[in-house]
């Protein structure tokens, strides 16, 4: 089952309509109390990095359910005059000229996405291909890398809502789109 799509807007009534969407469709599939408020609050994750992600983009959202599988997608459209020169000049508006912002799991997810969007821009007008040189960020193999080192990474891991829930993020370009995909499958 595919949700009804929505056009992702910067509002707080669009990203409203999108939690109405994920439990109407854990209420179509019969999810109960405690897995509908999983999903719930990982689609809440989510949305809190929604904002900041379409000042370089345009998107749509929408749930996927198939069985006891259950993915959040956002698909995000990047402005083709986003360049990493724009997006480092933005971070050294902060009054240390960092991203102070990249600290959690959210942020991380939330910087990978935004890289892959200034690369999908900067490929897409200079090579027309990008999206079939398959850069991908996982949280899996980013929850290998932080178990093995065991320090801040891992300690983030452990607080996070979303790392404690979700099976995988996945923030991949499927053609000229830069997509963030929440899987959760319920037992």
């Amino acid at each position: 089952m595919k949700s009804d799509v929505f056009e992702l807007v910067n509002s707080p009534a669009s990203l409203s309509a999108i939690l109405a969407e994920v439990e109407k469709v854990a209420s179509y599939t019969n999810l109960d109390k405690k897995a509908t408020g999983r999903l719930r609050l990982m689609a809440e994750e989510l949305i809190g990095m929604l904002p900041e992600l379409l000042t370089y983009a345009s998107g749509h959202f929408w749930v996927e359910a198939d069985g006891n599988k259950y993915e959040l997608h956002t698909s995000m459209i990047p402005n083709t005059s986003m360049t990493m020169e724009k997006r480092e000049k933005l971070l050294s508006v902060s009054s240390s000229g960092k991203n102070e912002a990249g600290k959690g799991i959210m942020s991380k997810i939330c910087i990978a996405a935004q890289l892959l969007m200034v690369d999908c821009a900067q490929f897409s007008t200079e090579s027309g291909n990008f999206y079939d040189m398959g850069r991908t960020w996982s949280l899996e193999a980013y929850r290998t890398f932080a178990e093995q080192k065991k320090g801040d990474d891992w300690d983030e891991l452990e607080k996070s809502i979303i790392a404690n829930i979700a099976d995988d993020v996945v923030v991949c370009i499927q053609g000229n789109k830069v997509e963030v995909i929440v899987k959760k499958t319920f037992k």
